[in-house]
């Protein structure tokens, strides 16, 4: 089998197409989470701390002149920072999303649940040289 040929029946598993999907899925699914942090969370919280808190530029400078005031690029570019701000952003978004996750699948789980039962299947006839045996066998417990 050529390196080619391998490689297409690989890759046209369908475990590995699956994979691919949901990776693709996973990666859109996970910009709504940022949108939904960004947009709508953080607007929230930022009204029940009383006032405009944007974490993304919470840092605490380690060592360097940092100008007072500076954005967490600049403060980058000049010293070296304790970003803890893009950390818990990033945090929060990996709870929320986990939350979601959570939800959906215990919804999917539910769902598979609720589904009936389909009725067992009739047991198949058994194969004709068994039913010749058992007439066999039959025959000579009656001698």
């Amino acid at each position: 089998m050529s390196f080619a040929s391998e490689f297409k029946e690989f890759a046209m598993k369908g475990s590995v197409v699956d994979l691919a999907v949901g990776v693709i899925i996973g990666g859109a699914f996970g910009k709504i989470v940022d949108s939904a942090v960004k947009d709508l969370i953080m607007p929230v919280v930022n009204l029940i701390l009383g006032g405009s808190i944007d974490f993304t530029n919470k840092y605490v400078v380690l060592s360097g002149s940092v100008p007072a005031g500076a954005s967490l690029a600049d403060a980058q570019k000049v010293g070296n920072v304790f970003a803890w701000g893009s950390f818990a952003t990033i945090a929060l978004n990996f709870i929320i999303l986990a939350f979601v996750i959570f939800i959906m699948i215990k919804q999917i789980n539910r769902l598979k649940r609720e589904q009936p039962a389909a009725p067992p299947a009739p047991p198949a006839p058994p194969p004709e040289d068994v039913l010749l045996l058992r007439e066999i066998r039959d025959a000579l417990a009656k001698r």
